[in-house]
């Protein structure tokens, strides 16, 4: 497409590839829906809006008409699907761009991880963002299967592989000038570069947000929210399947405010995404909450785009992409047709394998070693305390339950045994501990879903039981498993790092809802007890968490004895 054509078609001087006519426009510029309103696309751009003719013409007969909502960041590997496969999940729902950080792979498979993200994101119609995953691993604490470099991040800025740099978890790096952050956020300099920092307020984050960050997504309250807004931080309000930060946070959307908000998934599992939506799911909440529905537009679709620097999108104007959906009810948004560079999507634009067949095999445990005893060193061990739909912990000190002189589990106060094994090779370590929250009252649930160094995660009321939850994983490679003795109840497969299928969206969703229902029959009541899982082993979200190489206290940001 010529800008010579493409200036004639907005003059009217020719006719458009498309013309839309008699919409109810969502004008997220001036707040307002123009009606009736039309468009025209040229070259999968909008020319113009107004009265124009075009070779092929809709008419809407008052139905509206808004921009493609964007999600402010998202993990694409938590849909337990490949890029393909996710679009089909999202995209039908009047989602067109998401901001992906394939930190998850990338701490599985290093750049080569990365490469498979870019690759099998290509052509689709979603517009998939790479951001550089800036903690590859993400601390000293833990064990992961590669190491990304600031020269490892320039080359992939270099091959216009990535945007900009991904949520900086490392913030205890960043606050004191660890050299090796500092580098990255230097190699990015001019570009967006994500935040990651829960519970940090004061001096401290004024230290943070000086290095460069601009964005973060781990506010759990109104206040810490605010106080970063104040610091010049975009706030992504997130709504993940197990960090569910939605309703506490909404009331920091003021006129004052809305502008640096914006709206976004983290992870997000097959079910909820088939169940409840994405993004759309997120826009139609804020409406019910009460804000308008024009400013709960523009926090899913021109704010993210000002914030990424995507000024080519985000809103229904002259030069901006032609991604769109169409919608009958402004109180409650779904999209029935959904229009990428102009052209509408339909269900064959996902039938793309993505087999990740490339990849080196991401399972190298030897199960049959594995040693789950923990022999009592002192009556009071330190225990993980999970918070229901948070990725925050509590450092709780209980009594240990001892048998024979081991410390065990104790289902009778939710205090379970749990484990962390390094699955990369190399490193054969093997945390042990104990979390209280997952509620299983017999049996094990193991799966190599861990953010973000993705070991081997094992829960169980007994060591028989967890031991076959190992060799079940091991089996496939890699996945998630739901056990009871020698039974194993439920099993999905990931073969593509252990963190994704190769298996169409519908059938991950049915595998993924049988691994809930058999956690469920074992006493779990969370709502996702595996995603609640994945998190216990993440060593940069406070306070108490478990890696292969021990329990980590995040406040004081070292390993600490379980035994206390």
């Amino acid at each position: 497409m010529s800008l010579s054509d493409l200036l004639a078609v907005a003059r009217g001087d020719r006719p458009a590839d498309l013309v839309v006519r008699n919409a109810r426009v969502v004008n997220v510029f001036s707040g307002s829906v123009d009606a009736p309103n039309s468009i025209a696309v040229f070259g999968g751009v909008i020319a113009g809006t107004g009265d124009y003719r075009g070779k092929t013409e809709i008419d809407l007969r008052g139905a509206y008409l808004a921009p493609g909502l964007i999600d402010a960041h998202v993990h694409i590997e938590s849909s337990l699907c490949t890029p393909p496969q996710f679009a089909a999940a999202v995209v039908p729902r009047g989602v067109t761009t998401v901001i992906a950080d394939p930190h998850e792979i990338a701490n599985v498979a290093g750049m080569d991880g990365v490469r498979f993200m870019h690759a099998a994101s290509r052509a689709l119609p979603l517009r998939v963002v790479l951001m550089a995953p800036s903690c590859v691993p993400a601390t000293h604490l833990a064990g992961a299967g590669a190491s990304l470099t600031a020269d490892d991040l320039a080359v992939l800025l270099r091959d216009g592989i990535v945007h900009g740099l991904a949520e900086v978890m490392n913030f205890p790096g960043v606050i004191g000038h660890d050299p090796s952050v500092v580098a990255k956020l230097r190699g990015f300099v001019g570009r967006p570069i994500d935040g990651h920092a829960p519970g940090v307020t004061g001096h401290r984050l004024n230290a943070y947000v000086a290095s460069g960050v601009g964005s973060d997504h781990e506010c759990t309250t109104v206040e810490e929210a605010r106080e970063k807004l104040s610091r010049g931080l975009y706030v992504l309000i997130r709504e993940a399947s197990n960090a569910r930060n939605f309703d506490a946070l909404l009331p920091i959307i003021t006129p004052a405010t809305s502008r640096r908000v914006c709206f976004c998934t983290d992870d997000r599992t097959p079910v909820d995404l088939m169940k409840d939506g994405s993004i759309d799911h997120m826009l139609r909440r804020a409406i019910a909450f009460g804000i308008d529905p024009i400013e709960a537009f523009r926090l899913c679709t021109l704010n993210p785009a000002d914030w990424f620097g995507l000024r080519d999108r985000g809103a229904i104007a002259p030069g901006r992409l032609a991604d769109f959906f169409i919608f009958d009810d402004l109180k409650s948004p779904v999209a029935r047709r959904v229009f990428v560079n102009g052209t509408e999507i339909g269900a064959s634009a996902f039938d793309r394998p993505a087999s990740g067949a490339d990849l080196a095999p991401s399972f190298n445990v030897d199960v049959n070693q594995l040693n789950f005893s923990l022999p009592a060193r002192s009556s009071r061990v330190r225990v993980i305390g999970l918070r229901v739909d948070q990725l925050l912990t509590d450092h709780l000190i209980l009594d240990a339950r001892v048998i024979d002189g081991c410390a065990v589990s104790d289902p009778s106060r939710d205090m379970l045994k749990m484990a962390v094994i390094n699955r990369h090779g190399g490193l054969q370590t093997c945390g042990l501990g104990f979390i209280q929250g997952v509620g299983l009252k017999r049996g094990a649930i193991a799966g190599t879903v861990a953010h973000d160094h993705h070991n081997l995660v094992v829960i169980g009321v007994d060591d028989a039981s967890m031991h076959t939850a190992s060799r079940a994983v091991a089996r496939a490679g890699g996945g998630l498993v739901v056990c009871d003795g020698e039974q194993v109840l439920a099993s999905l497969p990931l073969p593509i790092a252990g963190l994704m299928s190769d298996q169409p969206l519908a059938q991950v969703r049915d595998g993924y809802a049988r691994l809930l229902d058999a956690a469920r029959s074992l006493g779990s009541p969370l709502h996702d007890p595996f995603m609640a899982m994945s998190f216990m082993a993440l060593e940069v979200i406070p306070s108490l968490k478990l890696t292969d190489l021990g329990l980590v206290d995040v406040d004081q940001f070292k390993i600490v004895d379980l035994f206390v």
